[in-house]
């Protein structure tokens, strides 16, 4: 997994990127009709329910574009939040308000949505020893925001990208050859070139179960597209060579079968990519 001074990078660029792209040389509707002196204040009103998500990226957000806009804090992330809640209150310079509007409202909305499904399924597992990942499946350009949400929201993250642990899906396998000629080839490659990322290997069937597991060091076997019977019989093959996970279309009426199947870890991309978002608004007051 990536550090957290890598995950701050990302979002530290994000936030300049999203500028550049919405201001660009200026905010000309408020310079046209707002004086530089002119001070304000607005809340993050909730018109919607669900997990809120975001207000910790907001305040970046806010002191990126002015730091010396105030933030007033009332209701945290990962907090269950209904239509007429008000998040915080911002203070300070009418059009820094206003040039950070746009950006913190699409972020909260779209993480705010990832958050509140997360939050679906981890209560869908209680009394599991499951835990819900998150898959690279994400917004291109946001990702870092997106996983963000994930976390409040009760989730897992999954790897970030592909630099940060090895995957060796069914083309990876298929393109070297075979399940032992892939993973024998990572290894070699990661002695080679001395690194330590984890690996994980996605299996088929039980026969591709049965062939990774003649090999050592993966990290986690990915129970890829196994019906329940199939996901028993993998779990008690395994046992405790390495961690499980089970993917493939898993959803909201599956998740809890699949998890009482004995599985480590179920992901699921719809976490990420079949969300909509949340009603929020920064209004004046």
């Amino acid at each position: 997994m990536i550090s957290q001074q890598q995950f701050n990078k990302e979002i530290e660029l994000i936030i300049a990127n999203a500028i550049r792209e919405d201001v660009g040389d200026g905010d000309h509707s408020s310079l046209a009709c707002i004086p530089d002196s002119a001070q304000g204040k607005a809340k993050l009103l909730v018109k919607d329910e669900g997990v809120i998500a975001g207000v910790e990226f907001a305040k970046q957000v806010f002191a990126y574009v002015d730091e010396k806009m105030t933030v007033e804090t009332l209701i945290e992330d990962g907090s269950y939040v209904k239509h007429g809640d008000i998040v915080f209150y911002v203070e300070g310079a009418s059009q820094s308000i206003l040039k950070a509007e746009r950006l913190v409202l699409n972020a909260m909305q779209r993480m705010s949505a990832i958050a509140t499904k997360t939050r679906q399924f981890v209560d869908l597992l209680d009394g599991t020893e499951t835990n819900i990942l998150d898959t690279r499946k994400t917004t291109p350009g946001i990702r870092a925001l997106e996983k963000w949400a994930v976390k409040i929201g009760g989730g897992e993250n999954h790897r970030f990208a592909l630099y940060d642990m090895i995957m060796l899906k069914d083309n990876h396998i298929d393109f070297s050859g075979g399940i032992t000629k892939a993973i024998n080839k990572t290894k070699d490659y990661l002695k080679a070139n001395n690194r330590d990322l984890k690996i994980i290997v996605e299996a088929r069937n039980l026969n591709e179960i049965k062939e990774i597991l003649e090999t050592e060091g993966v990290y986690r076997i990915l129970i890829d597209n196994f019906n329940y019977e199939d996901t028993r019989t993998a779990v008690t093959l395994i046992g405790n060579q390495c961690l499980t996970e089970s993917s493939g279309g898993i959803n909201e009426k599956t998740v809890r079968k699949y998890a009482e199947c004995g599985v480590n870890f179920i992901s699921s991309g719809a976490l990420t990519h079949s969300v909509y978002n949340m009603d929020l608004s920064l209004k004046a007051v």
